[in-house]
């Protein structure tokens, strides 16, 4: 099949697009901006007729979470508007509409892992956003399927880990919060996921699915930076600190882990857990 990628350049798209060999049966174009504009339903056409697209993939997002409470339109624009229409341009080809979303959309309130029909209440503009962008998809496209992920990381772009490792470098102590508590999605994994699903799917064949993928396991963010600077041999001490002690313009999840019961039995995935893909990511980064 022809997969149209938008975002290509993000930790997730990069991911895609680095595995395009290993599925050869399928033809990945990738886009991101300036090239195209997700907003832009005209240019998304025209690169869909191009190209004959029977998928299209979204990794594009606005995910400045602070930021975004200042820059709501923006976030609006980008997070809600653009997946409407992807949407539209999916439904008028009759393609496959794969779209990325998001733990932010819950509130962080559980104290059990979260499932597809937890209803969402997003804390801010980010999670708002993105939750509206959800509803668009679902309101206009007869075939789609929504994955949420949750603190995402690669060896391309900019994240946790590889600010922990620089950090972990830089100074011999570094605090960081412990009762925010979900798990971490290395890209790689995300990205793998997507196009097996992609390769099982039945040509034809109209979807309507919320999906939730992340790795396996629970930890905190103290947890997962103690364990990358380990693993990474960092020799620098790790101090747990409370939310109330690094406040930020967002309100964060205090629990957001999901429930992926639904994407292992439907397309039979394997998930590996947190601290396998942490130390794989790790490796890829130390290579001279």
């Amino acid at each position: 099949m022809n997969i149209l990628v938008t975002g290509s350049r993000g930790q997730l798209g990069s991911e895609l697009q680095a595995m395009a060999g290993d599925y050869s049966g399928h033809t990945l174009w990738c886009y991101d901006l300036p090239d195209l504009d997700i907003t832009d339903t005209h240019a998304l056409k025209v690169v869909c007729d191009r190209h004959a697209v029977d998928v299209i993939v979204n990794c594009a997002a606005y995910t400045a979470v602070d930021r975004a409470e200042e820059e709501e339109q923006l976030a609006f624009q980008v997070n809600a508007a653009g997946p409407a229409s992807i949407a539209e341009v999916a439904r008028e080809r009759g393609a496959l509409f794969m779209h990325v979303s998001t733990d932010y959309v819950f509130d962080g309130t559980s104290s059990i892992p979260y499932t597809e029909e937890t209803s969402p209440r997003p804390l801010g503009v980010y999670g708002r956003s993105k939750w509206e962008g959800e509803e668009a998809i679902r309101r206009i496209s007869p075939s789609y399927m929504i994955v949420r992920t949750s603190w995402l990381y690669s060896n391309y772009g900019s994240n946790f880990v590889k600010t922990m490792l620089r950090l972990g470098a830089e100074r011999d102590r570094l605090n960081v919060v412990f009762d925010q508590v979900g798990t971490p999605t290395y890209a790689r994994d995300l990205a793998r996921a997507i196009m097996t699903i992609i390769d099982r799917v039945e040509p034809g064949r109209r979807y309507g699915a919320t999906y939730h993928f992340s790795n396996e396991g629970v930890c905190s963010w103290y947890d997962f930076a103690l364990m990358a600077l380990r693993i990474a041999g960092r020799d620098c001490r790790v101090y747990p600190i409370e939310s109330s002690e690094y406040p930020t313009p967002t309100r964060r999840p205090h629990y957001s882990v999901l429930n992926k019961s639904a994407i292992k039995r439907d397309w039979q995935l394997e998930i590996p857990h947190w601290y396998e893909s942490l130390e794989q990511m790790i490796a890829i980064e130390q290579q001279p």
